[in-house]
């Protein structure tokens, strides 16, 4: 059994210690959600643990669980539940990696059969341990979901694959239907808030990605609430168009333990109304920005809503 450092990297991190001097603010309204109880949350939860699979609603905490799994929709978290890196935000255990089940892919892709999904988002931890960083898995499981739901569309969230030559290429081959791969914050803040990344390095996958297979639909994402300012927010939005990014996505940072980074503030519904119509200003072919917006809420209805936005582009020319 591998050695699990559930800290979050809290230790090696200690700007991510609460400030006692600094009392969090308190969660408003619209950030509530109600607890998950429907029948078909429990037949979800029940298939994930048939299947040994692994969640990021629950690894993460996603406060949008109850309304997904309601409705069947998982979005699953291959190469283990124990992630290489510490990020400040994020809930997943850092320490030692799981050995990679090789029964994974299919399992995944039986999931998503028997869930019925027209669409599915696969994700995964960071795994700098591995030579590819877990793109082969990537690779194996897109295909595995080919051959089991062949009309499910498929949307990938890696990692940066950072120092990994070649890792991008093997997924990007296997042609998941959407590409996404998180920016997370405002580069002011990576030192604190996502360490073991670099701004750049993330907005060049992207980019290579459309330069590799431009038919595939790219998506990145940030949280606001960490301490960016919306200048900021504006800029990252103009290097993703840089990078030919299609879809953003922006949702409010929540604090999952004490030991995480601070809530800086909570941003009120209509200030993400106004970063959703500066994005489609600057030309992106979708944006999703609410409190409540993560990287696989209503993925399906938003992949649908892609597909028209670009063919409404393309009509246009």
């Amino acid at each position: 059994m591998p050695q699990v450092n559930t800290t979050k990297g809290a230790e090696r991190h200690p700007e991510k210690r609460k400030n006692p001097e600094r009392p969090q603010p308190r969660r408003p309204e619209w950030l509530r959600v109600k607890a998950p109880v429907s029948v078909e949350y429990a037949e979800t939860r029940s298939l994930m643990r048939d299947l040994d699979l692994v969640t990021v609603c629950e690894e993460a905490a996603c406060p949008n669980i109850g309304e997904c799994w309601a409705q069947k929709h998982a979005t699953m978290m291959i190469l283990g539940s124990v992630c290489t890196r510490a990020c400040a935000f994020c809930n997943v255990a850092t320490g030692r990696p799981d050995l990679l089940d090789p029964h994974e892919p299919e399992n995944v892709a039986k999931a998503v059969a028997k869930l019925g999904l027209k669409h599915v988002v696969i994700t995964s931890v960071d795994r700098d341990d591995l030579e590819d960083g877990g793109a082969e898995h990537f690779a194996r499981t897109i295909l595995a979901i080919r051959l089991a739901s062949p009309a499910t569309t498929i949307e990938v969230l890696t990692p940066d694959f950072l120092r990994k030559d070649g890792a991008l290429e093997v997924v990007v081959k296997a042609r998941p239907d959407v590409f996404n791969h998180n920016m997370e914050t405002v580069p002011r803040l990576y030192p604190s808030i996502r360490p073991g990344a670099r701004y750049f390095h993330s907005l060049s996958i992207l980019h290579q990605v459309k330069t590799i297979d431009p038919s595939i639909f790219t998506k990145s994402g940030i949280m606001v609430g960490l301490g960016e300012t919306d200048e900021e927010v504006g800029q990252v939005m103009d290097d993703m168009r840089s990078a030919d990014v299609d879809f953003m996505t922006i949702g409010q940072y929540l604090q999952p333990t004490p030991k995480h980074a601070p809530v800086d503030r909570f941003v009120e519904p209509a200030i993400f109304d106004s970063y959703a119509k500066l994005g489609r200003a600057k030309g992106f072919l979708l944006m999703s920005s609410t409190p409540l917006t993560r990287s696989s809420y209503h993925a399906d209805a938003d992949f649908a809503a892609l597909q028209q936005a670009r063919n409404a582009s393309l009509a246009a020319s």
